[in-house]
């Protein structure tokens, strides 16, 4: 294939993270596809939200609209925090997302309004007043200690010290991503309308939270894929890279390249 047939593949991902989470999947998908890795606003080497309103999903979603217009359109593949832009995203732009991969969407607000769960809906909220309530002590390393151990299950005393200093400095910019995710308007009925291939997938290790997420999806997408994979928790796509890169490529491999331009897939780093 020659670099300007390839399609595009677009990347979002998770809180407190940067583009460099895909570094593994960017090398197993550069053989065929044109990647791009966003970063959201205080993550990486994007600057801070600046908006005068507050953060909203539709605002990181924006970053993403410049590379799926000059492509003609993209797939898209988001984990976290970055699932739930990526979904947002489709949303708004169905003619532009070609297929849609989605480990764990964090929709938040999904869970407040399920009156019947709201057990997995405190859970979440009483992480965020507690890291909101550190911040505003100035506690930043111990406001990442609670969003850490919350998602991987007691995490942080196992991370460098530099990867500690590294999220901690994250840390404002993602309890904006709970507000965000608190107020996103985005509805199950808008996703039940989207027609192109999707793939849902969740950690069978997760914690309530996104265990409950995942069921709402199935029940509102019952014709997109639902995998949950062995072993996995929230934090799949980083601790077990190979196997969800794996995934990741076969169905891109399926769904994105002529059947000419298929070739047997080696295994991905």
């Amino acid at each position: 294939m020659q670099p300007t047939q390839r399609p595009t593949v677009v990347l979002l991902h998770s809180s407190a993270s940067s583009a460099r989470q895909w570094e593994r999947l960017v090398e197993a998908l550069a053989p065929h596809f044109r990647v791009r890795a966003i970063e959201f606003h205080g993550h990486g080497e994007r600057t801070a939200w600046g908006g005068d309103a507050p953060l909203t999903l539709a605002d990181e979603a924006a970053l993403a609209v410049p590379l799926l217009e000059e492509a003609g359109g993209a797939h898209v593949v988001g984990h976290s925090y970055g699932a739930a832009v990526a979904l947002k995203l489709t949303t708004m732009y169905p003619k532009l997302v070609r297929s849609l991969v989605a480990y764990e969407p964090v929709l938040f607000r999904w869970l407040i309004d399920d009156i019947a769960h709201r057990r997995a809906a405190q859970d979440v909220v009483d992480v965020a007043d507690v890291m909101r309530d550190r911040l505003a002590n100035d506690q930043e390393h111990s406001a990442a200690q609670r969003f850490v151990d919350f998602w991987s299950g007691g995490a942080w005393e196992s991370l460098p010290s530099g990867k500690q200093t590294s999220i901690a400095a994250r840390m404002r910019a993602v309890i904006q991503h709970f507000d965000a995710l608190f107020r996103e308007p985005l509805q199950r009925a808008q996703l039940a309308l989207l027609k192109m291939p999707m793939m849902f997938v969740s950690g069978a290790r997760t914690v309530a939270v996104t265990r409950r997420i995942a069921e709402l999806l199935r029940l509102s997408l019952p014709h997109a894929k639902h995998e949950v994979l062995p072993a996995m928790g929230h934090m799949g796509p980083i601790t077990h890279a190979t196997e969800f890169n794996r995934r990741v490529v076969e169905f891109l491999h399926a769904h994105a390249l002529p059947h000419s331009a298929r070739e047997p897939l080696s295994e991905p780093a």
